[in-house]
């Protein structure tokens, strides 16, 4: 199971949203570039980067921080998967090119679907699906919006599509250290063939520890960013506890 050490980027700077609020934003690091050589330093060898502004503008916005992040990866020798504000195939092209390994695309995933699909095929291997839910509904433009879908018929539009992992946001859990929705991601991962990845909530060693359990499931991946930021997950051990 892979550990993604989390970058969220609001005006060029690392943060950490309460439950998808901008308004509740934590600064934990201004040197982006700095904080994923951290990372990676410790072990990491995967890094799950958001650009925050770019999902409500629907745009990227801090490119030339995520250049920087794909600068200390790219000496560092870790991958990066990448979303928020990737709304058309050109931007998934630009992204990949400049050194991304993934792209997530989540609200582009409800509202174009061709789209996603066009990607999948364009770039086989190389496309997530970023399913954010609150209250079991899934929510897009950078969860400004709530749709009248839920998480696994929306997983279910994409399972023949090529897609390489859908990313699981529990929105309600983000960012309040108060522990992964376990049973919503399990569900969500036995309802599908494509792999799934956690987010939202992971708070200690148990969230992994539980989380791994439902490795079986089709559960491939975890996303931590709050709780390793304040030294309740300790990065190294966790990486260590999920690859053995």
């Amino acid at each position: 199971m892979i550990l993604f050490p989390a970058i969220d980027l609001k005006d060029g700077q690392c943060v950490r949203l309460l439950r998808g609020d901008m308004d509740q934003a934590t600064v934990f690091n201004d040197d982006p570039g700095a904080q994923a050589a951290a990372f990676i330093a410790a072990g990491a060898d995967w890094l799950h980067i958001v650009d925050l502004n770019g999902a409500f503008a629907g745009a990227p916005v801090n490119g030339a921080a995520v250049e920087r992040i794909l600068a200390a990866a790219s000496s560092g020798g870790a991958q990066v998967q990448l979303g928020g504000g990737i709304r058309d195939v050109a931007t998934v092209e630009t992204w990949l090119g400049a050194g991304v390994t993934r792209v997530i695309l989540g609200t582009a995933a409800v509202k174009d679907s061709d789209m996603v699909r066009q990607a999948c095929r364009q770039f086989p291997g190389q496309i997530a699906v970023g399913i954010d839910a609150r209250g079991g509904l899934v929510a897009l433009e950078g969860w400004a919006e709530t749709a009248t879908l839920t998480a696994i018929e929306l997983g279910r539009r994409f399972e023949d599509a090529g897609v390489a992992a859908i990313v699981y946001t529990d929105i309600d859990r983000d960012g309040a250290l108060e522990g992964a929705n376990v049973a919503a991601t399990a569900g969500l991962a036995r309802a599908l063939t494509t792999p799934v990845i956690a987010s939202g909530g992971v708070s200690s060693m148990a969230d992994l520890e539980a989380l791994k359990l439902h490795e079986a499931d089709g559960i491939v991946g975890v996303i931590s960013g709050r709780a390793i930021y304040d030294g309740r997950l300790d990065l190294a051990a966790a990486l260590e506890f999920l690859r053995s």
